[in-house]
Order: structure tokens, then sequence, then C-alpha cells
């Protein structure tokens, strides 16, 4: 800044004593600029080659793709990340947004970056806390977001899928707060996303009800769930996977304090939830059907049904609480996923697995799911419950 402010910043035209403010940080990078590039270049090439980085994620993304006319997604620093022999091969993840005029650009980016996808975390959230008329926007990010990624030529995996962030709630937050509690930093509990869509399922904040603490157990499974068995690329905000609260601060980035520590002393407290995610990540990685590397939409590949197992309609979505995501590949492996945010229970009936193989029940959120070899699966209130086909017997991997 005290070298070259005009070369390394952008300024209001014909003011260059104001920052354009793109960023809400109070100035915007200059990435038309080559030396501003080269700084960049060179600094990411450092933390790959030298420091052994595997991969960026890009706070307020679009800011590297702004020119004086907005945001161009050929800009010359996206192109010269994406082609950079040593930059190429690493993981390269961007937020899809900024503070600026036209900043959100989801979808925008080109095709190897992978981009976080607010619209899953919004959908998922309400789905699970029983919003209505939330059923086809859900599928559709169960799916992979294709009707935002697909039309450009991008990947499921361009989808970086996530209910919680550095930035807002916890899990453990957005079943048990719904309002933001940032008294602690200061702004008189202005800052900090409004919008949470979240549900304290009775009581706001701590409890010792045990039928309040077992629904946000449970809630947290079936977001976990959905989130390990969708198309796309998922990201697990850490302590998630063993219940870390930050309070209800969803702003908690200035707290160098227990507010925003990780308290690991957590991991003690229910370690068969530990394990029920780590099944669920073993789950992904042992059945090809959960994260394809291309959009499928006949009924070769995927099928949305019913709990009577007839086709989902058009007219079936608005008022629709409990389906079916019926998956299957090429190599004869059948997966269902079968979401009921309804508040009974519901009977589902499977279709027949691929070449005469049977249902098993891989994993449920609800212990109390009943399932029979015939296909006949009893999902509880707001559960999600995963069958997969299997030649042999499945080892259950059940919540305890």
């Amino acid at each position: 800044r005290g070298i070259d402010n005009l070369c390394y910043y952008r300024t209001v035209p014909d003011d260059p004593g104001e920052y354009v403010n793109d960023t809400a940080c109070g100035n915007t990078i200059n990435v038309d600029h080559p030396r501003v590039r080269d700084l960049i270049l060179d600094s990411l090439r450092y933390w790959a080659e030298v420091m052994g980085v595997d991969g960026f994620r890009f706070d307020l993304g679009t800011v590297l793709g702004r020119t004086q006319n907005g945001f161009d997604r050929d800009h010359a620093l996206l192109q010269a990340i994406e082609s950079d022999p040593c930059l190429a091969t690493r993981k390269i993840i961007v937020e899809p947004w900024d503070a600026g005029p036209g900043g959100y650009q989801l979808g925008g980016f080109r095709a190897s970056w992978g981009e976080w996808n607010d619209r899953y975390r919004d959908s998922v959230r309400r789905f699970w806390r029983g919003d209505p008329e939330e059923a086809a926007e859900f599928a559709r990010r169960l799916h992979g977001s294709a009707d935002i990624f697909e039309g450009r030529g991008r990947a499921p995996t361009a989808s970086i899928n996530f209910v919680t962030a550095h930035d807002g709630f916890t899990l453990a937050d957005v079943v048990s707060y719904e309002r933001r509690h940032n008294e602690a930093n200061g702004e008189d509990n202005r800052d900090g996303h409004a919008h949470n869509y979240s549900s304290n399922h009775g009581v706001e904040g701590a409890t010792d009800d045990a039928g309040i603490l077992a629904v946000r157990r449970k809630q947290r499974l079936n977001m976990l769930s959905t989130l390990l068995c969708s198309q796309g690329t998922p990201m697990l905000l850490a302590g998630d996977e063993f219940g870390n609260s930050q309070q209800g601060n969803n702003n908690a980035y200035a707290q160098d304090n227990e507010i925003g520590w990780l308290d690991w002393s957590g991991l003690d407290d229910d370690p068969d939830f530990q394990s029920a995610v780590r099944a669920l990540i073993e789950l992904r990685k042992e059945h090809p059907p959960l994260r394809r590397d291309e959009y499928v939409h006949d009924h070769s590949g995927i099928e949305w049904l019913r709990p009577d197992a007839t086709p989902m309609e058009e007219a079936d979505w608005p008022d629709s609480r409990a389906f079916v995501m019926f998956m299957k590949d090429a190599a004869s492996r059948s997966m269902a996923l079968l979401a009921n945010a309804s508040t009974q229970a519901v009977d589902f009936e499977l279709p027949r697995a691929v070449d005469g193989k049977r249902w098993q029940l891989a994993f449920s959120s609800d212990d109390d799911t009943a399932w029979s070899s015939d296909g006949g699966v009893r999902v509880p209130a707001s559960c999600v419950a995963i069958m997969a086909s299997q030649a042999d017997d499945l080892t259950r991997r059940r919540q305890r």
C-alpha cells in the first residue's frame, strides 16, 4: 500500500483517494495489473511447492475475476491459476461471491474450480427443519445442483456441498439456536448472518431435556447423512463430527477464546456419534453411485420416487415431505436414500434392486427404522435411511 497504492488496489474512478470496497473490508486488490497477478501467482506457487499445500480456498473469490466493468470468468488471473503447471494439480476452491455489485457468481467460475454452494446449505437446513414446499429444491441439491453447474459443462464435483462452515453456526448450533447470539462481538448483535434456517427444537440453547437432545442429535445425523450421500464434493466443518458449539455465536472470527476454539473434550461426550460419521464417510467411499463424476438424469442412473415406489410427478413435489432418491450404475450397484422430514413415520416400498440383489439397511439416523428383505421400510419421523443392494449381507451402520 505504501509502495504503489494505485497499482495494487482499486480506487474509485476520478477519486484515487477512495478505495473500491467490493470486499466489505475497506479495499479491493487490483487483479487487472500484471505485477499484482505476478505477486499472487508467486505466492501460491511458494505455498504449493515449498510449503507443501495441497490446495487453496479463496475467500470472497469473485474479487479474483473483477475488472473495472465487473466479474469476468475468463479474467487473466483465473486463467493463469488454472493453467499454471504447479497450481493446476492443486485443489482450487472459491467462495463465489463478494460484497460488490454483481458479486454473487455461484456457478460462474471456470471448469476446474470448485465452488462453495450456499444454496445447498440453505436447502438442507430448511428441508430437515420441516419447511413447506422445499422438497424439489432439496432434490436438486442432492442431485449435485445440475441446474447451476451442468449448463456450463461443469461436473458434479464443482459443487462444494456444505451444511456448515467457519462462517455461521456450527452444526450443533444449527439445531440448538433460532437466533444469533453475537453479543460478545461488540456490535450489538448486528453482525453475522441473520437468516440461519435453524431450529432450537423447543429450547433456545443448552438444555438437559432428554427428548430435545435426542431430536437435535438425530437432526445432526440427518444433515450429515444428506451431505455424504449427495452428488458433488462434501465439505465437513471440523468439530461437527463431535458436536462442537460456539454457544450460538455465528460470527466468531474475532473471538480468540472458548467461543471460537474447538473444544476437543467433546470427543468423549458421544463416541457413537463419531462412529456414525465415520460410517457415513466409509459408505460414500464404498458405493460409487453416491459420487459420480458426471450428471445423470434418466432412469438408467437416477429416479425420484414416492414412498410407494411409483415415480414422483411434478404435482407431487410442493406438498412432499418424504421421497426416495434411487441411484444405480452400470456395475449393477443400487443405492436408495429415503428422506422423511414429516412429523409421522412413513412406510416406504423400494423398487427391485438391480440384478436380483437384496436390499440391506446401510445407515439410519433412528434406531427405530424397521425394514424387511422384501423391500418394505418404515422410516420414523424426521429421519433418513440409506439402503444399499448387496449380494451378501451388508454390515449395518446404524447409529446407536
